[in-house]
Parts: C-alpha cells; sequence; structure tokens
C-alpha cells in the first residue's frame, strides 16, 4: 500500500484480517502441496486475557506449520483433540511423531496412532520448540491476545502465509532461492485476487 502511495490506518489493516484472514487461509491450504511424513509436536503457553491456554503446534521436517490449536489444558483428552484435528486436517496418519516428555502425547498417541513411530529423544524437537518463535514475536506485537477466538484466527492465518513464504533461503542457491520466492509471490496474487 505503501509503495503505491495509499495511507492505511493499523485498525483498516486488521479489519481486513478479520474479514479476510480466513478466506485467504482457506484457499492457501487448499493449494498446498502437501506435509512431510514426520511431524514435530509441541505446546507453548499463551496468555490470553490474563488467564493462561495452551498453544499445541505440529511441524513437519521442512519447518511447515501442519497444524495450530489453542486449548484451555494440557491433559490427555486435550491431547487427544488435537491429535484428531491433526489426523482430520492432514488426511492421514505420519510415519513418526516427535514430541517432548509430556505423558499426555503417549495417551493420545497409543490410542490414536499406535503404528506410528513415537520418538521423545532429548533436543529432537528443537524444531517444534523454534517454531513457536515467530508467534511469540507477533504477539508481543500485537500487545497480547484478547480472546481464543482471536488468537485462533490469527495464529491459523498467520501458520498458512508463513508456509508459503518460509522457503529455506539457507538450504538453496540465491538464484532458486529468488525462482522460490518469485512463485511464492505469484501464488500469493492468485490467492487474493
Amino acid at each position: 500500500m505503501a509503495e503505491r502511495g495509499i495511507v492505511v490506518t493499523r485498525e483498516s489493516i486488521r479489519l481486513w484480517c478479520i474479514k479476510f484472514g480466513a478466506i485467504y487461509t482457506r484457499r492457501l491450504k487448499r493449494k498446498h502441496r502437501g506435509y512431510g511424513d514426520t511431524f514435530y509436536i509441541d505446546e507453548v503457553f499463551v496468555k490470553i486475557n490474563g488467564k493462561q491456554h495452551y498453544l499445541w503446534r505440529a511441524v513437519d521436517q521442512d519447518g511447515e506449520v501442519v497444524d495450530v490449536y489453542l486449548q484451555t489444558k494440557r491433559n490427555g483428552a486435550a491431547a487427544k483433540r488435537f491429535f484428531k484435528r491433526l489426523l482430520r486436517s492432514h488426511g492421514g496418519e505420519p510415519r513418526k511423531i516427535v514430541t517432548d516428555k509430556l505423558r499426555s502425547y503417549g495417551v493420545a498417541h497409543r490410542e490414536l496412532v499406535p503404528e506410528t513411530i513415537h520418538s521423545t529423544q532429548q533436543y529432537e524437537n528443537n524444531r517444534a520448540e523454534q517454531s513457536h518463535e515467530s508467534t511469540r514475536v507477533r504477539e508481543r506485537g500485537m500487545r497480547r491476545f484478547k480472546s481464543i477466538r482471536q488468537a485462533q484466527r490469527f495464529v491459523t492465518a498467520h501458520a498458512a502465509v508463513s508456509n508459503l513464504f518460509n522457503l529455506g533461503r539457507h538450504l538453496v542457491r540465491a538464484e532458486h532461492y529468488r525462482d522460490l520466492r518469485i512463485s511464492a509471490f505469484g501464488e500469493w496474487s492468485r490467492v487474493v485476487a
């Protein structure tokens, strides 16, 4: 907008995100090329309106966010709810899941995906731990979330958009990275059209 000389307030952009964010997220997920077969799953504390909640996140081996879900609890039932949602959105069982040593994951694993390899080795889950960082940065910039609905809407849209533009620059040559970037912006243009 600034590039075109259009002055817009932050409030207008916030309202556009509320109005169009879910539509863009659905379009991006529909056109997504698929996830890997290893999921790194973790949860993090998030304060919403003064109360502690848990943001559950699953990331594949390429660093793409498979699903995020806010819940008020961190017990076995909450883990099963997240696993069911994850399996429904992914469309099948992963080959391997990597978690920390929270016992709730073991309950969900035994009941929902017993054939899947479940690893809880130390430091193996760092990929999921690091994926929370971008949400924390945005949360600070927004001066905390005010409601669960608003937070869920934001983290879902943020995950879909970051998957599109998270290109792993350090893994590819500069020429290939530029091509990937151009295709990502082309995809974004088709989604918002």
